[in-house]
C-alpha cells in the first residue's frame, strides 16, 4: 500500500524469485482444465458463412458459468479528509460522480464509473498527534474516533464522511470499514505504526478486546456491510525514526484471535468480517513467512489453530491485494491458478481482490512515479482485473486510491493545486480536479458488470486469436442481458464478431486515448477495437 520505495530490497528478490519458481507450465494446464475445452460451440443464426481470416471471433457460453460477481470498489484513504471539507461543492459532487454515478450523459455515455462497494479507513489517531506521530506527511495520518478516555467522538472524519454520504445517496450497494492500526493509545509504542521491525501486532497486552469493541463500534455507528480489521499484516511499517503511513504487522495467531473477539461484540450488528488483505496474491495459498501467510488454509480449514470460517460473523472470504505479481503474464496466470485452486479446496469460498494500484517499477514498463494517466496505464490495469477475474475467480475487485494529490500514478481521481501544479500540501482547501485512463478503465468493469451478475465461458478463436486481446463476459442471473469487456492492447484495430449474443445493435462504450467510455451502436458482426482500448458491450445473451 505504501510507495514502492518503502519496500525493503530483500522483499523484492524473495518476490521474484517466487515470480521465477511458478513457471509457464500452469498456464498449459489451466486452457487444458477451463469447462469449455470440449464443449460444441452454440448455434449462431449466421452459421455457415465465412468470416474472413483477420476477424477474430468471440463465442458466449451463457449456459457455462462461473463466479457471481459481488462488486467494484475503491477506498477513500488519506485524500478524502481534506477533499471531502472542501467548501466547493460543486467539485466535491464532481468527484463523487466520477466514482460513483450510474447517470448517463446526454450521448448515452456514463457520468461515472458507478462503484458498487465504498472502502472507509477507519483512524488510529495519528492525526491528532500532528508531528509527534512521526508520520511527515500530514495527508496520510488519520483522525480517531475514540478517545484514551474511551468517550467517542462521531465528528470525527469528517470529510470521509462526506463521501461516505455521496457515495450512499448515488445508490453505492455495500460499504466497508478497514482498519490499519489499533487507536495510538492501544498500541506499544504509543504511534499508529509498528516501528519495532517485528512480526507481531502493535497493540499494548490486554487491550487486543478494547480494539475489537472499537472496530464493531464504529461498523455498528456507520452501519458498514463489511469490516476488514486488519490489512497487509505481512508488511513492516515504520523505523524508529518514524513511517510514512500509519500500519501494523500481524501474525495469523493475532489475527485470529482480533476477529474471535470481534465476533463477539458483532452478534447483533448484521456486518460480515473480511479478512485476509494479505499484501501480494502468494500469502494467501502457501507463502508463510513467521506465521503471517498461506492465510485460507489457515483461517478456514476446520481444526486448524487459527480457524475462524465457522463463527458466523465471519464471511466466506479470502481477500489479498494484487500488488507485485503481475508480470510476467505467465507467472500472474499461475499465481492466480494457484488462489483459485485453494478457493476451491476451501469451497464455498470466494476471492477478493481488495487493493491495487500502479506501485514502483513494473517489469520496466509501467512506474508508480511520476504520475501517469494514460491509456497504457489503463490498458494494464485492466489487463489486471481481467486476470483476477478469469484466472483467480475474484468475486470482488477494489482499487486503493479514489483520490490523490500525489506524483503518483495509483489513483483514479487526482487533485492539482488551483494554479495546476501537483503539489500535495497546496491544495487542502481547494483544487483542480482531474480524471485518468485507469479511472475509465476500471469503469469498463465496474459502471456495468452489477452486484449479482455471473461470469460466464467465452472462448476467442480466428486469425488475431494467438495475439493479446483478452475477452470475458457477463450475464444477469435472471434475464438475458449480457456484458462483455475486450481489452486491446495492440497499436492497431481488432474486427471482432460476437457470436451467442442476439443479432440486434449492442451497446458500445469505448475507453481508447481520446475516448472515456464512449457510447455508440454497433451490430455483432461488424465490431470494431480501435488501438490500444477497453471496450464494453453490452446485448442479450442467447439461452
Amino acid at each position: 500500500m505504501e510507495f514502492f520505495k518503502n519496500r525493503s530490497e530483500s522483499k523484492r528478490k524473495k518476490i521474484k524469485e517466487a515470480v521465477k519458481k511458478a513457471g509457464c507450465v500452469f498456464v498449459l494446464l489451466h486452457v487444458l482444465s477451463l469447462p469449455w475445452a470440449c464443449d460444441k460451440k452454440p448455434a449462431d443464426n449466421r452459421a455457415g458463412t465465412v468470416e474472413p481470416p483477420d476477424k477474430i471471433v468471440v463465442t458466449l457460453y451463457p449456459s457455462k458459468e462461473q463466479q457471481t460477481i459481488h462488486s467494484f470498489g475503491a477506498s477513500d484513504c488519506w485524500t478524502a479528509k481534506f477533499v471531502g471539507n472542501w467548501p466547493d461543492e460543486q467539485k466535491k459532487n464532481r468527484i463523487a460522480d466520477l466514482l460513483f454515478s450510474m447517470d448517463t450523459l446526454r450521448d448515452g455515455s456514463p457520468e461515472g464509473i458507478g462503484l458498487s462497494l465504498w472502502r472507509f479507513n477507519i483512524g488510529g489517531g495519528s492525526f491528532e498527534q500532528g508531528t509527534a506521530s512521526n508520520i511527515k506527511d500530514e495527508w496520510r495520518r488519520e483522525e480517531c474516533f475514540i478517545n484514551a478516555d474511551g468517550s467517542y467522538n462521531w465528528k470525527k472524519q469528517k470529510g470521509q464522511q462526506w463521501f461516505l454520504q455521496a457515495a450512499r445517496k448515488r445508490g453505492v450497494a455495500y460499504t466497508l470499514g478497514f482498519s490499519l492500526t489499533p487507536p495510538v493509545f492501544m498500541t506499544q509504542n504509543g504511534k499508529a505504526y509498528n516501528a519495532s521491525g517485528g512480526t507481531r501486532m502493535n497493540i499494548r497486552e490486554g487491550m487486543m478486546g478494547a480494539y475489537a469493541a472499537f472496530l464493531a463500534k464504529v461498523t455498528a455507528h456507520f452501519k458498514f456491510d463489511f469490516l476488514s480489521p486488519v490489512n497487509e499484516p505481512q508488511w513492516k511499517w515504520g523505523k524508529a525514526d518514524g513511517a510514512g503511513q500509519e500500519g501494523t504487522q500481524a501474525l495469523n495467531t493475532e489475527i485470529a484471535a482480533l476477529v474471535k473477539a470481534i465476533a463477539l461484540k458483532m452478534k447483533n450488528v448484521p456486518a460480515k468480517i473480511v479478512v485476509g488483505e494479505a499484501g501480494q496474491w502468494d500469502y494467501v495459498f502457501g507463502k508463510n513467512e513467521k506465521g503471517c501467510g498461506d492465510q485460507a488454509r489457515r483461517f478456514f480449514t476446520p481444526g486448524a489453530a487459527t480457524y475462524i470460517g465457522g463463527l458466523p460473523q465471519v464471511a466466506g472470504i479470502i481477500s489479498a491485494h494484487s500488488y507485485f505479481t503481475t508480470c510476467p503474464d505467465a507467472a500472474a496466470v499461475s499465481i492466480r491458478q494457484q488462489v483459485r485452486s485453494v478457493a476451491q479446496q476451501l469451497a464455498p469460498l470466494q476471492v477478493w481482490q481488495t487493493e491495487f494500484g500502479i506501485l514502483g517499477n513494473i517489469c520496466n514498463q509501467y512506474r508508480g512515479a511520476p504520475r501517469n494517466t494514460g491509456i497504457d496505464y489503463g490498458l494494464y490495469v485492466a489487463k489486471v482485473i481481467h486476470y483476477d477475474l478469469t484466472v483467480a475467480n475474484a468475486t470482488s475487485w477494489q482499487w486503493w486510491l479514489a483520490m490523490s494529490p500525489y506524483n503518483y500514478s495509483d489513483a483514479l481521481v487526482y487533485i492539482n493545486t488551483p494554479s495546476g501544479k501537483i503539489d500535495a500540501s497546496a491544495c487542502k482547501t481547494d483544487g483542480i480536479v482531474s480524471d485518468s485512463k485507469q479511472l475509465w478503465a476500471l469503469g469498463n468493469f465496474a459502471r456495468f458488470i452489477r452486484p449479482g451478475m455471473k461470469r460466464i465461458t467465452v472462448t476467442v478463436s480466428g486469425k488475431a486469436a494467438a495475439g493479446n486481446v483478452l475477452v470475458s463476459a457477463y450475464k444477469e442471473k435472471d434475464t438475458k442481458k449480457t456484458v462483455v469487456v475486450l481489452i486491446n492492447p495492440e497499436d492497431r484495430e481488432q474486427s471482432v464478431q460476437l457470436k451467442g449474443i442476439e443479432h440486434q445493435p449492442l451497446g458500445v462504450y469505448t475507453t481508447d486515448r481520446i475516448q472515456n467510455l464512449k457510447h455508440s451502436v454497433v451490430q455483432p458482426n461488424e465490431m470494431r477495437l480501435p488501438p490500444k482500448s477497453v471496450v464494453t458491450v453490452t446485448g442479450m445473451c442467447r439461452q
